[in-house]
């Protein structure tokens, strides 16, 4: 999962330097935006076979469909169809891109998944039904738009057969001035990392009503990765909210953890106030 994590933020990375190059005569403005969504519902069964196995992929994904400069548009869906569907699809129409993702996913379905139940068919095996049925689902939303400031938070739900699924969310924070990602390193001063740690800790604890760190370790935190800041977070009028999706810190039983830290919190380590008070305003 920190992998995936770490995918994402990588794609960002890249992606912003695209974005800007391309945009640097966008005005100074929010971009007055208004937004659609695009929905897909389709299941598909192995060789066209509704007594066989299917995959059923669900996509909701909201786009930029107006703004006050097209430039911008342009480039806020660049970063929409990125975070949702993967570098491939940039530059493309949004709803294009949506329909040929799903296209994609059936076709790789299919080819992956045909040969292997034919194999096990002509064996005489019995096989088990849910390791054949698979399932996607990605939904991206607008989860917080006011002035330059705008985050886009994109959820991934995937079953390819086994025990269980998996699921994940990530964060877009954008500035909108600069069309650019905001990252922990633009939010705080340099040597943020440990005091942060010290903040997170502090507040899981308050959140679990525990007193240590060893009463946390004992409920499962930490027990698949360290609590450490990460560029998976979110803001919004309430603070800075760190999203641990499962595994990061905890096992798949306790699902995702989120660590919200008001402002006031992180006050002293913030290296531009100006941005979190226009978002606190």
């Amino acid at each position: 999962m920190k992998k995936q994590n770490a995918s994402l933020l990588a794609l960002l990375l890249a992606a912003s330097t695209f974005f800007f190059a391309c945009t640097d005569k966008v005005k100074n403005d929010v971009g007055a935006f208004t937004f659609d969504s695009l929905q897909v519902n389709r299941t598909e069964h192995l060789f066209g076979d509704t007594a066989k196995p299917a995959c059923n992929i669900v996509m909701n994904v909201t786009y930029v469909r107006q703004a006050s400069d097209s430039a911008l548009k342009d480039s806020l869906n660049n970063y929409i169809l990125a975070l949702c569907l993967g570098d491939n699809y940039l530059n493309q129409v949004p709803a294009q891109a949506v329909s040929k993702y799903a296209e994609q996913y059936i076709r790789n379905y299919r080819s992956d998944l045909e040969p292997v139940y034919t194999k096990e068919s002509q064996k005489g095996e019995e096989y088990v039904g849910a390791w054949y049925s698979y399932y996607k689902g990605i939904e991206g939303h607008v989860q917080y738009y006011r002035g330059k400031f705008l985050v886009y938070r994109i959820d991934f739900n995937e079953y390819t057969g086994g025990a269980h699924g998996i699921y994940m969310s990530s964060f877009l924070n954008l500035n909108l001035e600069t069309l650019t990602p905001i990252r922990l390193a633009d939010l705080f001063v340099p040597d943020y990392e440990v005091p942060l740690t010290d903040l997170l800790w502090n507040q899981l604890m308050a959140d679990n009503h525990v007193a240590t760190h060893e009463e946390l370790e004992d409920l499962g935190y930490t027990s698949t990765g360290e609590l450490t800041p990460t560029e998976n977070f979110y803001l919004d009028k309430e603070g800075i909210t760190f999203y641990y999706n499962v595994y990061d810190i905890a096992p798949y039983v306790m699902g995702p953890v989120k660590i919200t830290l008001p402002y006031d919190a992180v006050r002293h380590l913030l290296n531009d106030n100006k941005l979190i008070e226009s978002i606190e305003n």
